[in-house]
């Protein structure tokens, strides 16, 4: 049975400006993580051992099973909403079972890899773009505090026209507890050329930022595979997330790697709004895409 309510109310608070290229039956194949990881098994990709879970004891034995650290997400949503790593102990990974269920009844739980994190756009037309996304960072000059140096980068996105698809860099208290950790805080000052993170996670809400990547480093080999996810599913359009230790321009199956998620409605507003790199003119795949009748995308 379809629900166009439910497709309504994911769209506006949950995916909202997220492109809508693909139908119903491609969307509900790589909907949830779980999904996705045997797409990636079927397809001899490198990807997390994880499972799924309800209860949070299961999470612990998961744990003393495959070791730390660990990430815990919902099974089903996007934007690093409701994810927690990385964890490296039982505490950790109790309060996270417990506080990823506010998004979404069934959870996720995988091995975690600290690697160059990467969105590619996989299109019936070919890659379409490569991002490279990083979490919230300044760069110190030995003279500003934290504090002023959030000010100047996000006073340059606003320069660059990002906003709001580039958020301006908060500072709430996810960042001062992050900063904390690193015993640091907002009037810390960084010795010149120390990179400071403000967080670990991924989000755009958080300030994380993008690099376009030139789509011609892709090996032929991980262009390949790539290819292979976006014919099993046989979709019009997937946004593939996947970690890789060295980097995308060295094949997948040379380096730890980890394939994480499969978006078929991807945010592509962000290729067009990079932090660095050179700006792509998507034109032409915008144009292509269009073209595709969708006849079920009210539909969930």
């Amino acid at each position: 049975m379809t629900k166009p309510w439910l497709h309504r109310f994911l769209s506006r608070f949950f995916l909202s400006g997220c492109s809508d290229y693909n139908p119903l039956e491609v969307r509900r194949a790589c909907r949830s993580k779980s999904q996705a990881r045997t797409a990636f098994a079927q397809n001899n990709l490198p990807y997390a051992q994880g499972s799924t879970f309800v209860n949070p004891i299961s999470a612990l034995k998961f744990a003393k099973k495959h070791a730390f650290p660990l990430v815990v997400k919902p099974n089903v949503g996007g934007f690093s909403r409701g994810a927690y790593f990385p964890i490296n102990n039982n505490t950790a990974l109790l309060k996270a079972s417990i506080g990823v269920k506010k998004w979404w009844p069934v959870s996720i739980i995988e091995q975690y890899l600290l690697g160059k994190n990467y969105r590619v756009v996989m299109t019936k037309l070919g890659v379409m773009s490569i991002l490279r996304r990083y979490p919230p960072f300044v760069i110190g000059n030995s003279t500003s505090d934290i504090s002023q140096l959030i000010d100047d980068e996000n006073l340059i996105r606003k320069q660059m026209d990002l906003l709001p698809i580039a958020h301006p860099i908060p500072k709430n208290s996810a960042i001062k507890r992050h900063l904390k950790q690193q015993k640091m805080c907002l009037s810390s000052v960084p010795v010149a050329g120390q990179k400071v993170y403000l967080h670990h996670k991924i989000a755009l809400k958080l300030g994380s930022s993008v690099e376009i990547i030139d789509k011609k480093v892709l090996t032929r080999q991980n262009k390949q595979d790539l290819e292979k996810i976006l014919t099993f599913f046989d979709a019009n359009i997937l946004g593939i997330d996947v970690i890789c230790e060295q980097g995308i321009e060295v094949d997948f199956n040379a380096q730890a790697c980890i394939f994480l998620e499969l978006n078929s409605r991807p945010f592509l507003k962000m290729h067009d709004k990079p932090r660095y790199g050179e700006q792509e003119d998507l034109s032409d795949f915008y144009q292509q895409l269009n073209k595709i009748k969708v006849t079920d995308n009210e539909k969930y």
